[in-house]
This record gives C-alpha cells, sequence and structure tokens, in this order.
C-alpha cells in the first residue's frame, strides 16, 4: 500500500513537472517570435525609413529683403567753365554752404573785351551803311512821284538793298549779343541750395570746357539736406513690390540708429546688367548726420499678391542639379518634384509647381539621400498603427 502511494506521488510530481515545463517551452517560444518580429521590423524600419510628412497648403508669405544700399545727393551738379579762361577770384570753397543764385566763381578771358569792341564797332559800321541805303531808297522813291523821272527797276534795286543793310545789322546786333552773354559765363553762380563737396582749380589756372571728361569741375555741389536711398531689388522679388512700401535701414558709421524712408520711384523695368529693378527714397537729412555715398544694411518688406504653396524650409532641396521637393504616393513612394523657389519668410518658403496639388503629402525633412522611388513610410500612419 506504501509503495503504491509512492508511486501514485511520483507520477503527480512527473505530470507537474512536464506542465511546467510545457509552459516554460510555450513562453520561450512566444518570446523568440517576439523577439524575432521585432527584429524584422527594426530590420524593415532600416531598409524602409519612417518620414514626417506635411500636407500641401496655400498661404500668402510675408517676409523681409534685406538688401544693400547707396545714400545718394538728391541733386549733384558739375560745374564746368563755358569759355576757356582763367580763374580770377573764389567765393566759396569745400564744404560751403551755397544757395540758388549765389556767386562762386570769377573768371577773366580778356579776349572777350576785344570781341566785344569789335561786335559793337561792326553794329555802328552796319547802322551807318543801313541808314544810307535806306536814305538812297527814300529820295528815289520821293522822286519817282512824278511820272517819268525814276524807272521801277531802279525803285526796286534800291529797296532790295535798303533791305539787306537792315538784314547785316541786325546780324552785327545778334552777334554782339552773343559776345555780351559769353561775359555771363565768367561768372559762375550755383544751381540750388547745397554744399560744395569738390573744388578743382587754384587762382590763376587755366580752365575751360571740360564736360566730356577731360577736365576736372571747377566744382561739384550736393543737395545734403535731403537725400537719395537706392537700391535694386533682384528680379526674383520684383513681384511682391507694391512700389509703396516703408523700409528701415541702417549704417555703419551709425550702428544704434534705425532710420526710416518710403519708396517713392521704381523703375518699372529691370536693368538688363544687374537684371534687377531700381527703387529710390527720399531721406529727409536737416542735420545733415547721413553723408552722401554711404552704404545702408535696408529691410524691405515683402508681401505675396496670391495665395501659393508654402512648404517648411526643410522640405525644399537645393542640390547642384535642381530644386525639389519629395512627394509621397499613394503606394508608399518617394517622388522628386521639380519646383521653382520664392519669397522666404518665417512662416517657410514658397514653391511653384504645375505638378503639385493641395493636400499632397511632402516629406517635412527632404534630402538627396531619399532617392526618387525609394518605399518610405509615414511616420504619423505607423504611430497610429502601432497604437492599434
Amino acid at each position: 500500500m506504501r509503495t503504491l502511494k509512492h508511486h501514485i506521488t511520483i507520477n503527480v510530481s512527473l505530470i507537474g513537472l512536464a506542465g511546467v515545463l510545457a509552459l516554460s517551452a510555450c513562453h520561450n517560444e512566444e518570446k523568440e517570435k517576439e523577439e524575432k518580429a521585432r527584429a524584422q521590423q527594426e530590420q524593415a524600419d532600416i531598409e524602409v525609413p519612417p518620414v514626417e510628412t506635411v500636407a500641401l497648403e496655400k498661404a500668402k508669405l510675408a517676409s523681409v529683403l534685406r538688401i544693400p544700399g547707396e545714400l545718394q545727393p538728391y541733386q549733384q551738379v558739375s560745374l564746368y567753365a563755358k569759355v576757356n579762361s582763367y580763374v580770377k577770384k573764389y567765393l566759396v570753397d569745400v564744404g560751403s554752404e551755397v544757395h540758388a543764385g549765389q556767386l562762386m566763381i570769377i573768371l577773366e578771358a580778356p579776349e572777350i573785351n576785344s570781341q566785344l569792341a569789335s561786335a559793337q564797332a561792326r553794329i555802328k559800321q552796319q547802322e551807318a551803311i543801313y541808314l544810307a541805303s535806306k536814305a538812297t531808297y527814300d529820295r528815289l522813291f520821293n522822286t519817282a512821284k512824278t511820272p517819268g523821272t525814276i524807272a521801277q527797276n531802279d525803285i526796286d534795286q534800291a529797296e532790295a538793298r535798303m533791305k539787306a543793310d537792315k538784314a547785316n545789322m541786325q546780324a552785327a546786333k545778334a552777334s554782339y549779343q552773343e559776345v555780351s552773354s559769353t561775359l555771363q559765363y565768367l561768372q559762375i553762380r550755383a544751381p540750388f541750395d547745397g554744399v560744395v563737396s569738390e573744388r578743382n582749380a587754384s587762382m590763376g589756372a587755366y580752365v575751360g570746357p571740360g564736360g566730356g571728361g577731360a577736365q576736372p569741375p571747377l566744382f561739384v555741389v550736393q543737395q545734403q539736406k535731403k537725400l537719395r536711398l537706392v537700391i535694386s531689388v533682384p528680379e526674383l522679388n520684383t513681384g511682391a513690390l507694391n512700389g509703396k512700401e516703408e523700409v528701415d535701414f541702417t549704417v555703419r558709421a551709425l550702428p544704434n540708429e534705425q532710420f526710416k524712408a518710403r519708396v517713392v520711384r521704381s523703375a518699372g523695368a529691370l536693368d538688363a546688367r544687374l537684371r534687377s529693378e531700381r527703387l529710390e527714397m527720399d531721406v529727409q537729412n536737416p542735420k545733415k548726420i547721413l553723408l552722401p555715398g554711404m552704404y545702408a544694411e535696408v529691410s524691405v518688406p515683402m508681401r505675396s499678391h496670391d495665395s501659393t504653396f508654402v512648404i517648411p524650409q526643410t522640405a525644399l532641396v537645393q542640390s547642384t542639379e535642381k530644386v525639389f521637393v519629395i512627394r509621397v504616393t499613394n503606394d508608399h513612394k518617394a517622388q522628386w518634384v521639380d519646383v521653382q523657389k520664392g519669397m522666404q519668410g518665417k512662416e517657410g518658403v514658397e514653391v511653384y509647381s504645375k505638378e503639385l496639388a493641395l493636400g499632397d503629402k511632402l516629406i517635412k525633412v527632404a534630402t538627396d539621400e531619399i532617392r526618387d522611388g525609394q518605399p518610405v513610410k509615414d511616420a504619423v500612419a505607423k504611430k497610429e498603427e502601432e497604437k492599434n
């Protein structure tokens, strides 16, 4: 009886041990399956990397274009001598403020006085000739009142001679006026209110016409209390201009000060050499703290006129060959789509392409390492699958 109980106890123990071993084997098998599935998933993730996507949307992008500009005088003129002459007297110098019509320099040309005297003598000579021919005509005309005394041909010739002498007298007077007006060019006056920025001749110097560049100007006068700020906007950005922008600008000489100006003139055409449009702003400078010739850093606000596709800057790939975005197709493959880049701002960058449509899924962080046609997984869709 004891032996039977012993056998029964042994059998029960063996059965329990077998059950434990079976459960352990099942657990190990499930664990192996999980590890194998995890390894397969990791391998799949390596082969088909998950990517974050964004839906393509339209928006109006606002940005700021930072561009160099130059401050120029509102008006500037180079003054030359009209006639060959000598510098007789300077009345202003570099840095002098002048007003419109103010006498700046006196020149002298002795030969002009001789020409003037000669012209005046020629007038008197022609006046005498005219008076003689007029007297002859008057005498013949009065005598001809008696029929048969003077031939009509003689009267006509006398009249023609009188008119010719009168024309010669008028020409002599015009010549005198021409020489007389030349004397006015020996006094050079300021054309507008401004500042003398250059003086290039000394007392007694021989000067003459030099507008072609053969001779430097006697003076350069600049209007400095009002300046022009000139910038050239690249062709790519001209579409976002409306011609009424208010810009901010700074200059290196005054780094802690910011100035404002409004666009008042635009060229309306592109420069053939720079492929850019010229914009001008008027800058009031009553204290003359800004100087002509200074370079400025200008911030021009720009805004799209129409809604365009706007994407994150990281979604745009700019390789040496092309500019493109990567779209995720319905069969989960990467597709390169060529685009044109537009304005760039804090919200993103504009892109243009006829192949894109609203709602297209684009890879948010795109690189040329993601090849065209490569399988990809949407990271958002993958997380949802893992949750389910």
